[in-house]
Protein backbone atom coordinates (compact mmCIF):
# COMPACT_ATOMS: atom_id res chain seq x y z
CA UNK A 1 0.00 0.00 0.00
CA UNK A 2 1.41 3.40 -0.92
CA UNK A 3 1.93 6.09 1.71
CA UNK A 4 -1.04 8.18 0.62
CA UNK A 5 -3.48 5.33 1.06
CA UNK A 6 -1.86 4.39 4.36
CA UNK A 7 -2.43 7.89 5.67
CA UNK A 8 -6.00 7.88 4.37
CA UNK A 9 -6.74 4.57 6.08
CA UNK A 10 -5.23 5.95 9.28
CA UNK A 11 -7.50 9.01 9.13
CA UNK A 12 -10.61 6.92 8.39
CA UNK A 13 -9.87 4.49 11.22
CA UNK A 14 -9.00 7.16 13.79
CA UNK A 15 -12.11 9.19 12.93
CA UNK A 16 -14.42 6.19 13.09
CA UNK A 17 -12.93 5.08 16.42
CA UNK A 18 -13.64 8.53 17.82
CA UNK A 19 -17.12 9.14 16.43
CA UNK A 20 -18.62 5.71 15.58
CA UNK A 21 -19.89 7.37 12.40
CA UNK A 22 -18.98 6.21 8.85
CA UNK A 23 -16.40 8.49 7.25
CA UNK A 24 -17.08 10.14 3.88
CA UNK A 25 -14.63 11.64 1.41
CA UNK A 26 -16.39 14.99 1.84
CA UNK A 27 -15.86 14.94 5.58
CA UNK A 28 -12.14 14.21 5.17
CA UNK A 29 -11.75 16.94 2.56
CA UNK A 30 -13.59 19.51 4.68
CA UNK A 31 -11.61 18.57 7.82
CA UNK A 32 -8.40 19.46 6.02
CA UNK A 33 -6.64 16.33 7.26
CA UNK A 34 -5.85 15.30 3.71
CA UNK A 35 -4.67 17.85 1.15
CA UNK A 36 -6.57 16.37 -1.79
CA UNK A 37 -9.90 16.98 -3.47
CA UNK A 38 -12.98 15.10 -2.39
CA UNK A 39 -13.04 13.29 -5.76
CA UNK A 40 -9.43 12.09 -5.38
CA UNK A 41 -10.07 10.97 -1.81
CA UNK A 42 -13.20 9.13 -2.98
CA UNK A 43 -11.16 7.35 -5.66
CA UNK A 44 -8.57 6.26 -3.11
CA UNK A 45 -11.33 5.06 -0.79
CA UNK A 46 -12.75 2.91 -3.58
CA UNK A 47 -9.35 1.24 -3.93
CA UNK A 48 -9.10 0.68 -0.17
CA UNK A 49 -12.54 -0.89 -0.27
CA UNK A 50 -11.60 -3.15 -3.19
CA UNK A 51 -8.51 -4.24 -1.23
CA UNK A 52 -10.65 -5.13 1.80
CA UNK A 53 -9.50 -2.46 4.26
CA UNK A 54 -12.78 -0.56 4.51
CA UNK A 55 -16.38 -1.25 3.62
CA UNK A 56 -19.43 0.77 2.67
CA UNK A 57 -22.47 0.33 4.95
CA UNK A 58 -25.52 0.42 2.72
CA UNK A 59 -27.23 2.88 5.06
CA UNK A 60 -24.48 5.49 4.77
CA UNK A 61 -22.36 7.32 2.21
CA UNK A 62 -19.28 6.89 4.40
CA UNK A 63 -16.83 4.05 4.92
CA UNK A 64 -15.95 1.97 7.96
CA UNK A 65 -12.77 -0.04 8.66
CA UNK A 66 -12.91 -3.82 8.27
CA UNK A 67 -11.01 -6.20 10.55
CA UNK A 68 -8.24 -6.10 7.95
CA UNK A 69 -8.24 -2.32 8.14
CA UNK A 70 -8.05 -2.31 11.92
CA UNK A 71 -5.26 -4.86 11.79
CA UNK A 72 -3.25 -2.70 9.41
CA UNK A 73 -3.83 0.28 11.71
CA UNK A 74 -2.62 -1.69 14.75
CA UNK A 75 0.39 -3.17 12.95
CA UNK A 76 1.60 0.12 11.51
CA UNK A 77 0.55 3.01 13.72
CA UNK A 78 0.79 1.89 17.36
CA UNK A 79 4.55 1.54 18.02
CA UNK A 80 6.32 4.55 19.48
CA UNK A 81 3.26 6.20 21.01
CA UNK A 82 3.31 7.11 24.70
CA UNK A 83 0.63 7.08 27.35
CA UNK A 84 -0.67 10.49 28.37
CA UNK A 85 0.98 11.86 31.51
CA UNK A 86 -2.30 12.12 33.45
CA UNK A 87 -3.05 8.48 32.72
CA UNK A 88 0.43 7.46 33.85
CA UNK A 89 -0.02 9.41 37.07
CA UNK A 90 -3.33 7.69 37.86
CA UNK A 91 -1.79 4.25 37.36
CA UNK A 92 1.26 5.21 39.46
CA UNK A 93 -1.03 6.53 42.19
CA UNK A 94 -2.88 3.22 42.29
CA UNK A 95 0.33 1.36 43.11
CA UNK A 96 1.57 3.88 45.68
CA UNK A 97 -1.19 2.77 48.06
CA UNK A 98 -0.05 -0.86 48.05
CA UNK A 99 1.59 -1.89 51.31
CA UNK A 100 2.01 -5.53 50.36
CA UNK A 101 1.99 -6.07 46.62
CA UNK A 102 -0.35 -9.02 46.01
CA UNK A 103 -2.51 -10.08 43.07
CA UNK A 104 -5.73 -9.00 44.81
CA UNK A 105 -4.47 -5.41 44.81
CA UNK A 106 -4.72 -5.40 41.02
CA UNK A 107 -8.48 -5.06 41.32
CA UNK A 108 -8.02 -1.37 42.04
CA UNK A 109 -5.88 -1.08 38.93
CA UNK A 110 -8.57 -2.82 36.86
CA UNK A 111 -11.19 -0.33 38.06
CA UNK A 112 -8.98 2.61 37.12
CA UNK A 113 -8.18 1.12 33.72
CA UNK A 114 -11.89 0.59 33.07
CA UNK A 115 -12.45 4.27 33.77
CA UNK A 116 -9.52 5.40 31.63
CA UNK A 117 -10.35 3.15 28.67
CA UNK A 118 -14.16 3.31 28.95
CA UNK A 119 -14.06 -0.44 28.26
CA UNK A 120 -14.15 -3.62 30.32
CA UNK A 121 -10.98 -4.76 32.08
CA UNK A 122 -9.99 -8.08 33.57
CA UNK A 123 -7.09 -9.41 35.61
CA UNK A 124 -6.43 -13.15 35.62
CA UNK A 125 -4.34 -14.34 38.57
CA UNK A 126 -4.48 -17.93 37.34
CA UNK A 127 -6.33 -19.85 34.65
CA UNK A 128 -9.46 -20.10 36.80
CA UNK A 129 -8.99 -17.14 39.12
CA UNK A 130 -9.89 -13.77 37.66
CA UNK A 131 -11.62 -10.46 38.25
CA UNK A 132 -13.38 -8.23 35.75
CA UNK A 133 -15.03 -4.83 35.86
CA UNK A 134 -16.44 -2.18 33.53
CA UNK A 135 -18.98 -4.31 31.66
CA UNK A 136 -21.40 -1.38 31.72
CA UNK A 137 -18.86 0.51 29.59
CA UNK A 138 -19.16 -2.16 26.92
CA UNK A 139 -22.93 -2.26 26.88
CA UNK A 140 -23.00 1.52 26.64
CA UNK A 141 -21.19 1.46 23.27
CA UNK A 142 -23.37 1.98 20.18
CA UNK A 143 -22.26 -1.38 18.74
CA UNK A 144 -24.11 -3.14 21.54
CA UNK A 145 -27.48 -1.55 20.93
CA UNK A 146 -28.41 -4.59 18.82
CA UNK A 147 -30.05 -7.40 20.76
CA UNK A 148 -28.11 -10.18 19.03
CA UNK A 149 -24.76 -8.54 19.78
CA UNK A 150 -25.71 -8.16 23.45
CA UNK A 151 -26.76 -11.81 23.54
CA UNK A 152 -23.45 -12.92 21.99
CA UNK A 153 -21.44 -10.88 24.47
CA UNK A 154 -23.51 -12.19 27.37
CA UNK A 155 -22.67 -15.75 26.35
CA UNK A 156 -18.99 -14.84 26.27
CA UNK A 157 -19.20 -13.44 29.79
CA UNK A 158 -20.97 -16.59 30.98
CA UNK A 159 -17.99 -18.62 29.72
CA UNK A 160 -15.29 -16.13 30.62
CA UNK A 161 -13.45 -18.69 32.72
CA UNK A 162 -13.16 -21.06 29.76
CA UNK A 163 -11.78 -18.35 27.48
CA UNK A 164 -9.16 -17.31 30.03
CA UNK A 165 -8.19 -20.92 30.68
CA UNK A 166 -7.55 -21.46 26.96
CA UNK A 167 -5.31 -18.43 26.55
CA UNK A 168 -3.56 -18.28 29.93
CA UNK A 169 -0.46 -20.18 28.86
CA UNK A 170 -0.46 -18.77 25.32
CA UNK A 171 -0.13 -15.09 26.19
CA UNK A 172 3.45 -13.90 26.60
CA UNK A 173 5.17 -10.71 27.74
CA UNK A 174 4.49 -8.88 24.48
CA UNK A 175 1.28 -6.86 24.41
CA UNK A 176 -1.10 -8.65 22.04
CA UNK A 177 -4.03 -7.11 20.17
CA UNK A 178 -6.76 -9.56 19.12
CA UNK A 179 -9.31 -8.10 16.71
CA UNK A 180 -12.80 -9.41 16.05
CA UNK A 181 -12.70 -12.98 14.75
CA UNK A 182 -9.23 -13.44 16.28
CA UNK A 183 -10.41 -12.35 19.72
CA UNK A 184 -10.72 -15.26 22.18
CA UNK A 185 -13.59 -13.49 23.93
CA UNK A 186 -15.85 -13.24 20.90
CA UNK A 187 -15.92 -11.85 17.36
CA UNK A 188 -18.04 -8.82 18.33
CA UNK A 189 -15.17 -7.43 20.42
CA UNK A 190 -11.44 -6.84 20.43
CA UNK A 191 -8.99 -7.25 23.28
CA UNK A 192 -5.57 -5.97 24.31
CA UNK A 193 -3.73 -8.51 26.46
CA UNK A 194 -0.40 -8.96 28.19
CA UNK A 195 1.12 -11.28 30.76
CA UNK A 196 2.60 -9.76 33.90
CA UNK A 197 5.13 -11.15 36.35
CA UNK A 198 4.39 -10.80 40.06
CA UNK A 199 7.12 -12.28 42.25
CA UNK A 200 6.84 -16.03 41.62
CA UNK A 201 3.51 -15.94 39.83
CA UNK A 202 2.20 -14.78 36.48
CA UNK A 203 -1.11 -13.38 35.38
CA UNK A 204 -2.87 -11.69 32.49
CA UNK A 205 -4.07 -8.11 32.24
CA UNK A 206 -6.57 -7.32 29.51
CA UNK A 207 -8.89 -4.67 28.13
CA UNK A 208 -12.01 -5.83 26.30
CA UNK A 209 -13.90 -3.43 24.06
CA UNK A 210 -15.74 -3.12 20.77
CA UNK A 211 -13.88 -3.75 17.53
CA UNK A 212 -14.00 0.05 17.24
CA UNK A 213 -12.00 0.40 20.47
CA UNK A 214 -9.30 3.03 20.90
CA UNK A 215 -6.38 0.69 20.18
CA UNK A 216 -3.73 3.35 20.72
CA UNK A 217 -4.88 4.25 24.22
CA UNK A 218 -5.66 0.69 25.28
CA UNK A 219 -2.35 -0.65 24.00
CA UNK A 220 -0.49 2.00 25.98
CA UNK A 221 -2.60 1.47 29.11
CA UNK A 222 -1.87 -2.25 29.14
CA UNK A 223 1.81 -1.84 28.29
CA UNK A 224 2.46 0.81 30.93
CA UNK A 225 0.52 -1.11 33.60
CA UNK A 226 2.44 -4.28 32.77
CA UNK A 227 5.75 -2.44 33.12
CA UNK A 228 4.81 -1.00 36.51
CA UNK A 229 3.54 -4.35 37.82
CA UNK A 230 6.65 -6.16 36.68
CA UNK A 231 8.89 -3.57 38.29
CA UNK A 232 7.09 -3.57 41.64
CA UNK A 233 6.65 -7.33 41.60
CA UNK A 234 10.37 -8.08 41.47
Amino acid sequence: MNERKQNLLKIITAHYIKTAQPVSSKLIAEAGDFDLSSATIRSEMVELEEEGYIYHPHTSAGRVPTEKGYQFFVDNFLPGLKLAKKQQELIDKTFKNFKNFEPKNLKDLAKNLAELSDNAVFVAFAANDFYYTGLSNLFDQPEFSQQQVVYNLSRVIDHFDQAISKIFNKIDSEVAVAIGSKNPFGADCSSVLAKYQLKDSQGILGILGPVRMDYQTNFNLVKYSQQVINKLGQ
